[in-house]
């Protein structure tokens, strides 16, 4: 071999192109002894494809400048939720105009808290959403994320959290904690304004007793203490409510 490569990635790379192009691996496995294993890639006729393994090369080599190119563009328009402030106008943009249905929703972050995928995790009628807990780590599993904020909104335009707000919270910090995936907010949204469990302190801790994925119908917001507090965001301020950052 002119040029000395990984011998177990240059197998699998082998492989992989034996697959996606159909040139017989011996004659891969030949050509990269010999020559410049990139040349199969960036030079095709050097290996002497017939027509149709030509276009699959072509092929090849515009979908991975096309993953370079949106890797590219997705570094540049990364959304991060870094502070309370942010999760807020994030959701309220999503939420706010929702008058028809309760919607429950969780952005999943990686461990620079920067949105992997905003998913809608249970959608219903007017007044109520059934939450299922499994349904969110399954999400949360494939994100393999590392945080996530939960969000979700109240029609008929009440600030308050309700009971049914504070124990889904509850319970779902106590099954991520020990996964190590933080809960960092749970946003409430009545069109342009919303309420940040996060910033108002009131984050429950994680318990044991709570770790269950019993299902929780979320609605009733006239069930909601009146003495809650209310916090309607007028401003942004981003250095107010950021989160502490692994």
């Amino acid at each position: 071999m002119l040029k000395k490569y990984d011998a177990k990635h240059t197998e699998s790379f082998l492989k992989g192109l034996r697959i996606l192009t159909g040139i017989p691996y011996k004659k891969l496995e030949k050509y990269a002894n010999e020559n410049n294993l990139f040349n199969i890639l960036e030079h095709p006729n050097t290996i002497e494809p017939n027509q149709r393994q030509l276009q699959k090369i072509s092929l090849l080599n515009e979908f991975i400048a096309s993953c370079r190119l949106l890797k590219m563009q997705e570094e540049e328009n990364k959304i991060t939720l870094n502070a309370s402030t942010r999760a807020g106008e994030y959701f309220c943009s999503i939420l706010g105009g929702i008058k028809d249905k309760e919607k429950f929703m969780a952005a999943f972050l990686d461990n620079g808290n920067n949105i992997i995928e905003t998913r809608t995790v249970s959608e219903g009628s007017l007044g109520e959403a059934v939450v299922y807990p499994r349904n969110i780590l399954k999400a949360a599993l494939d994100c393999d994320c590392k945080s996530m904020v939960l969000a979700h909104n109240h029609p008929g335009g009440s600030l308050k959290a309700s009971p049914q707000d504070m124990d889904v919270t509850e319970r779902l910090v106590s099954i991520f904690k020990p996964l190590d995936i933080n809960v960092l907010d749970h946003i409430i949204v009545a069109g342009t304004r919303y309420y940040s469990m996060a910033e108002q302190g009131h984050m429950p801790i994680a318990s044991a007793a709570k770790a269950t994925y019993q299902p929780i119908a979320l609605g009733k917001e006239d069930a909601a203490k009146e003495d809650a507090p209310e916090y309607v965001n007028e401003a942004i301020h981003e250095e107010d409510g950021e989160w502490e950052m692994e």
